[in-house]
């Protein structure tokens, strides 16, 4: 009788602290989403009616400006991602951050693959045009010189986006999942692009044989490009940390900033 006691006992404290800590969790997942709705600082028009968010930073100056639409990792809009748009600003770049995601945001990778694996794809592609139609009427912008770029589901995004979009300048894909079939490029095969691809050695959701695929697809397209795989690092590399410092992340990010220069900035 004791021990039964004490296994009830032992089950009530178990369902006690599981509900406390899944109470904790609920509670950080809403005030992540939240912190992530306060990012945004700029309202625009949906496809649909809905009135979307993103965050924009504006160099100084009148402008025009080149200009990149930035699209976010499968987390949502964070602080790591304002901080690269904001020294990506620095270099002379309007850039806009759309949220995809409409608001919601996690730092959980259960939830963040449930995020990726809901948001319909075609929704997405509505909601960029919605982003490449504003920031069109940003006086700031110089609407020849539009680019956009992506990280890991941002960079998959960036890259069908490119594929819907003839009058971007350039498209930038750190480490999203590709296209290896040369009649899928659509009007970046129209164009001739440029692309650029930035890829780790080490990353095991987008393994080097794929990304070997997609340059020959590329070639095979008449797509001008510049895919480079940097030894040593994994999936996610580029982020502001690493970018502080000597490494793969610091090179990489001077080599996007040197084909955004040579392709959008300096764009006749």
């Amino acid at each position: 009788m004791r021990l039964l006691r004490r296994i009830l006992i032992s089950l009530v404290l178990l369902l006690v602290v599981s509900a406390i800590l899944l109470a904790g969790i609920v509670w950080a997942e809403a005030s992540f989403g939240q912190q992530a709705k306060d990012l945004s600082n700029t309202s625009f028009p949906g496809p649909d009616g809905t009135t979307l968010v993103g965050y924009l930073q504006t160099p100084p100056g009148p402008g025009p400006f080149p200009t990149v639409i930035m699209i976010h990792e499968w987390w949502g809009l964070t602080n790591p991602l304002i901080e690269k748009a904001n020294q990506m600003a620095a270099q002379g770049y309007v850039v806009f951050v759309p949220d995809t995601y409409r608001g919601q945001a996690t730092r959980l990778i259960p939830r963040a693959l449930w995020l990726r694996l809901n948001t319909p794809e075609g929704r997405v592609m509505a909601d960029l045009q919605a982003a490449y139609d504003f920031v069109l009427t940003r006086p700031q912008v110089d609407q020849r010189r539009v680019a956009v770029l992506g990280f890991c589901y941002g960079g998959e995004m960036a890259l069908r986006y490119g594929t819907r979009n003839a009058n971007l300048a350039a498209t930038v894909v750190f480490y999203g999942s590709l296209i290896t079939d040369p009649s899928q490029f659509g009007a970046l095969a129209q164009t001739g692009g440029p692309v650029l691809g930035i890829f780790g050695a080490q990353d095991g959701q987008i393994p080097v044989a794929e990304v070997e695929g997609f340059k020959q697809a590329l070639a095979q397209a008449g797509i001008r490009h510049q895919v480079t795989i940097y030894p040593g690092v994994g999936h996610a590399f580029v982020e502001p940390k690493a970018m502080a410092e000597p490494g793969a992340a610091q090179d990489a990010w001077r080599e996007t900033l040197a084909f955004l220069d040579a392709n959008v900035k300096q764009r006749p």
